[in-house]
């Protein structure tokens, strides 16, 4: 009697691709049938109030939080996403509130930048409900699909991606929604101090960025040596000024220099400051890494250090010096995580 080999009818489990376009199949239908009743009998602007753009926004935001949760969720069930060189971390429910509205601010955002350029290409254009119906669902689908992967690929490298696809998103939509038009002759606080919605993009990045940086703290420093008493002494510190830099960077958002001048520019000065004495110390605190990073970021100091100059001599204004030294900064920071995973 012929045997038959059971083993060949079990179903294989779907791979992350496979189980990313499941995800966004589902979450295309969901939108439709919302789309749908929204959009019924209805000629739709493109961007704007009551438009298709503002549904794609909301719609996209929404799907991209909860399908970062779902990815974070098989994630931890299959322990991937959660390794960082040679210690087994896992995120903690803040970080993963932060970064969960971070994919869904860059979906927000990205979505509704889409749409205003769309309405000034086709001046004066409007969309039918069918139409309308599928492209809200192919939107939504497509950031569920990403949002998902990113959720599963999450590491240094891919953090200092979403961090730094997350600053740009919120600092210029900040940026072009700002009620007063001549923010910029102050400084680059005063975009948090409009009392619009571009006060609270702006402050809401910087908060929000400052919680990822603190998640940056114990993920992108887990692969640093750490056998010797010495090298755990390093670690410990190069952590502790991360954590600073998130926290003081938070605070930027959370005390808008209006209402808090005084402990404003105190903790943008301090962070500035715990910027400085992390790159300075570096070749001790981060022997590790190559040499050329280390020399890149004396290259930032001095440079923050010659914006300041010019400033005070009335050369360029706050805000200018603000934006090249916030680069700086950030870009330190994104190629220290990039670093630090190249070295594992």
């Amino acid at each position: 009697m012929e045997r038959i080999d059971m083993t060949e009818r079990t179903p294989k489990p779907l791979d992350d691709e496979s189980a990313a376009i499941v995800l966004g199949a589902v979450v295309f239908v969901a939108a439709a049938v919302v789309a749908v009743v929204v959009f019924w009998g209805r000629a739709l602007p493109i961007a704007g109030a009551g438009s298709i753009g503002t549904f794609v926004a909301i719609a996209a935001a929404a799907s991209a939080a909860v399908s970062f949760g779902v990815g974070r969720l098989v994630a931890s069930r299959l322990h991937i996403g959660g390794i960082a060189g040679r210690t087994r971390s896992r995120y903690l429910w803040f970080d993963l509130i932060a970064l969960s509205i971070a994919h869904a601010a860059i979906a927000l955002l990205g979505w509704i930048g889409v749409a205003t350029v769309m309405e000034d290409a086709f001046l004066g254009a409007t969309l039918y409900t069918s139409p309308a119906v599928v492209l809200a669902g192919a939107a939504t689908a497509l950031t569920a699909y990403a949002s998902y992967l990113s959720a599963l690929a999450l590491s240094p490298k891919h953090l200092s991606l979403v961090l730094a696809v997350f600053l740009v998103v919120g600092v210029m939509s900040a940026m072009l929604s700002s009620s007063d038009p001549l923010w910029w002759q102050m400084n680059l606080s005063a975009l948090g101090i409009t009392h619009d919605i571009s006060s609270l993009t702006f402050n809401l990045t910087l908060i929000v960025s400052g919680v990822i940086i603190t998640t940056i703290a114990r993920f992108g420093t887990a692969s640093l040596p750490s056998v010797t008493v010495a090298d755990r002494r390093r670690l410990w510190i190069v952590r502790s000024v991360f954590i600073l830099l998130g926290v003081l960077l938070a605070c930027v958002g959370i005390f808008p220099v209006d209402r808090f001048f005084l402990l404003h520019n105190t903790v943008a000065t301090g962070m500035a400051v715990a910027y400085g004495l992390l790159v300075i110390g570096a070749p001790w605190l981060l022997p590790s890494l190559p040499r050329t990073f280390l020399v890149l970021g004396y290259v930032f100091v001095a440079g923050i250090v010659a914006l300041t100059i010019l400033f005070f001599a009335g050369v360029y204004n706050l805000t200018a010096v603000e934006l090249v030294a916030g680069l700086m900064i950030f870009a330190w920071v994104i190629l220290f995580l990039r670093n630090v995973q190249q070295s594992e």
